[in-house]
């Protein structure tokens, strides 16, 4: 594998921060308004939930490369609403097209089965190219729209 997954330390969420604001890597989200502000005033709550005691309902890591540097981060969490769970997968713009994606949604699919998840979703906005990267690694299309495409995997 060419990455390696990290359980991001409190004074790590710099990079988060740095990944939710870059636009080019956000311009997936555009149908959902690009990027996304994480302030330092939030690291702390969000941190409790998603790294400190996530529970069984969620789970977040940052890939690291081989130089050692974060690429990336990958992430699942249960949505009540829907009873499904949803997978994340964000790799920084200027380290894409390396198979750091493949990589890593493998490696997330691995950590939900191993943690117990039986069925991973995503939905991706339907302008979105990136569903072909979930296709090729096992993942069918449930249903899609003009505005989404709902991919899943049986784990």
């Amino acid at each position: 594998m060419k990455l390696t997954l990290v359980k991001p330390a409190f004074d790590d969420l710099w990079f988060r921060e740095k990944l939710m604001a870059d636009e080019e890597t956000m311009s997936y989200n555009a149908r959902w308004g690009g990027t996304i502000p994480f302030p330092v005033d939030a690291w702390e709550s969000w941190y409790e939930s998603w790294v400190r005691n996530p529970g069984a309902d969620r789970y977040y890591r940052y890939l690291m490369n081989p130089e050692n540097e974060y690429v990336g981060e990958i992430a699942y969490h249960y949505d009540k609403l829907r009873d499904i769970y949803i997978c994340d997968v964000i790799v920084l713009a200027q380290y894409r097209n390396r198979g750091y994606g493949t990589d890593a949604l493998q490696q997330l699919c691995t950590a939900a089965k191993n943690n117990g998840i039986p069925v991973l979703h995503d939905d991706i906005a339907a302008d979105n190219p990136s569903y072909k990267l979930f296709l090729k690694n096992g993942f069918d299309i449930e249903y899609q729209n003009e505005e989404v495409v709902m991919v899943k995997r049986d784990l």
